[in-house]
């Protein structure tokens, strides 16, 4: 009851007790018997009550009389009969212990639990969602009908699907949702030990002969890497047993002699782009076959490629161009869009889950340009003598890192804009170094990680715009950095992989190779590193030499740490490369780790 209703409540009980106390004076002074035994008084037996005085003593008188016995054996008359009388009123002159008492009575009543009101089972199941794993074990153990309740198979499918298990799977796939939520969390414990610890199978993806690798990228397990032959390949990390395919090109076909590098790759998850040194750009569709679906050819070298990880949108940058490419409704790839920047562009990124237009983000020395494809290219920053460093995008935010420079020295920030907004969110970091690398799309909520030339790796709270950690990870700058709920994985500049649990602020494990980490990219089970060498040049290419080959070429390297994997019964890459390869290049570099552990 709140405090109008009581206030309310006190009022009107006081003011029929006041009426009812005036008229029992009246009638004695009419009668003249003042010293004749007393009315009963209003809610007794001679007289019943009315309104809100009525219903509080009726309340009163219930609650402090016990339960008359059903006649029946071992029942007298003259006790029941006795039992049923009414107590005896109590005096008008103390009214406060009757409205103390009462609105003690009916605040248990809100105590009490609400099943006992007989409420339907499909409103208790809407009251209970809303509970999670813990909550709904307490309440299992209250009553019988609070644990069928609360073990309903609804309820633990909700929590599965919400806490991230199973999220394609249906309703009517399993019978005990409880039992799989609890396997679930299981694997997940087993699986972050194994991470810790450094538990599971890695593998050295099969390199290009007589080749140097140019770009890696991956989607989901499925890499793509380029080489300076201009070859393009692809490997599934999934299975574990792989014949890693070709994407062929139509240059080659019209000239067999040497190709061109490699610029840039691209993938997701039905398509996979190669940008060339000479202009060309090359769209596979990998559900299809190995040769290109489109082609599309600049004037001049691309300097920035982007690839939608959701839609089928590709963004090129060359010159002082940048074009948008996706298919129209037959399917037919064409040029939606295109814009004329000022300067040449260096980084660009498409931004995810834009509706039915395109956005697209590049930056071009100190401009930020924002590109809708509906629209004219737009400047979202801009400030004299401070280019661009770093580009990475979320579906609501961008994050670019900018570099000071001039007689006003104010730090190497990076910046946080809003994109519906179009304006600055936040300003972090006033570091010495160079901001070379951003991450805010795969960031938890409310959280941003970077690395920088100065060794260090960042995490700034977007909430404060303050620094909540930083770590000195590597001996050189810093080159790649992701992070998820828990861990930091890093590469540098000097080829070492650094995995940190940023909780404990701790370093779990490192791996080093010879050539810069360009690329790394990591899921709840998997790890992918790319080490791309600054020259592009192949030394003592006519030489057979494994030592040769291993130090320029570049690495690809695939960590599996889930338990229920193939990876740990299954042979190596290199007991299933086909039969066509030259016997002096069927090797694998796995074969100097054991494949049963890291």
């Amino acid at each position: 009851m709140d405090d109008h209703n009581l206030e309310e409540f006190r009022r009107h009980w006081q003011e029929e007790l006041a009426q009812s106390q005036a008229l029992r004076r009246r009638r004695r002074l009419e009668a003249g018997e003042r010293r004749s035994p007393r009315r009963p008084e209003a809610g007794a037996r001679g007289e019943p009550a009315s309104g809100y005085l009525g219903l509080a003593q009726g309340l009163l008188e219930g609650a402090g009389r016990p339960p008359a016995p059903r006649p029946g054996r071992g029942c007298d008359r003259k006790d029941a009969s006795s039992r049923s009388r009414s107590p005896p009123a109590r005096d008008a002159t103390e009214p406060e212990p009757l409205v103390d008492q009462l609105i003690r009575d009916l605040n248990e009543l809100d105590d009490v639990p609400f099943f006992d009101v007989r409420l339907p089972y499909e409103l208790a199941i809407n009251i209970f969602q809303y509970l999670n794993r813990r909550e709904l074990g307490l309440c299992a153990q209250v009553s019988k009908t609070w644990k069928v309740i609360a073990e309903d198979e609804v309820l633990w499918y909700r929590l599965c699907r919400q806490e991230g298990h199973l999220p394609h799977s249906r309703f009517s796939d399993y019978t005990c949702w409880k039992l799989i939520l609890q396997e679930c969390l299981a694997k997940e414990h087993t699986l972050r030990a194994n991470w810790k610890n450094r538990k599971g199978a890695v593998s050295e993806l099969e390199h290009v002969p007589d080749a140097v690798l140019c770009d890696v990228r991956s989607h989901d397990g499925v890499v793509i890497a380029g080489y300076t032959s201009g070859d393009v390949r692809v490997w599934d990390t999934r299975t574990w047993d792989y014949v890693a395919p070709f994407l062929e090109s139509e240059s080659e076909e019209e000239d067999p002699g040497m190709q061109p590098y490699v610029s840039f790759v691209r993938i997701n998850s039905s398509l996979a782009v190669a940008a060339y040194e000479d202009g060309i750009l090359n769209i596979w569709d990998l559900r299809t076959g190995r040769f290109p679906i489109f082609r599309f050819e600049h004037d001049a070298r691309i300097q920035a490629l982007a690839l939608s990880q959701e839609k089928p949108i590709v963004a090129t940058a060359s010159a002082f161009d940048v074009v948008m490419l996706y298919p129209n409704e037959e399917g037919h790839w064409h040029v939606a869009s295109e814009f004329e920047v000022q300067k040449l562009v260096d980084y660009l990124e498409i931004v995810p889950n834009t509706g039915r237009y395109p956005v697209a983000i590049a930056t071009a020395g100190d401009l930020v340009y924002l590109l809708k494809a509906d629209d004219s290219a737009r400047t979202l920053h801009y400030v004299y003598g401070q280019p661009a460093t770093c580009l990475d995008v979320s579906a609501s935010q961008v994050a670019f890192g900018v570099k000071s420079l001039g007689w006003v020295y104010e730090g190497n920030k990076i910046l946080v804009y809003s994109l519906e907004a179009e304006r600055c969110l936040s300003k972090l970091g006033n570091a010495l170094g160079d901001f070379t690398c951003v991450n805010i799309r795969d960031s938890p909520p409310n959280l941003m990680v970077s690395g920088n030339m100065d060794r260090r790796v960042r995490i700034h709270d977007l909430r404060s715009d303050k620094i909540a950690l930083s770590l000195s990870a590597h001996q050189l700058g810093v080159s790649a950095v992701q992070m998820d709920d828990w861990k930091v994985v890093s590469g540098g500049e000097e080829g070492l992989v650094s995995v940190w649990d940023y909780r404990m602020n701790q370093k779990l494990w490192e791996v080093h190779s010879r050539h810069p980490v360009r690329y790394l990219s990591f899921n709840s089970h998997s790890l992918i590193t790319a080490n791309v060498p600054y020259e592009k040049v192949l030394r003592n290419s006519d030489l057979d030499n494994f030592a040769c080959h291993r130090r320029h070429r570049g690495l690809i390297h695939a960590y599996e740490f889930a338990v229920d994997q193939l990876a740990f019964q299954s042979p190596l890459p290199v007991c299933r490369l086909p039969r066509d390869i030259m016997a002096g290049y069927s090797y694998d570099l796995a074969l100097s780790f054991p494949h049963d552990s890291i």
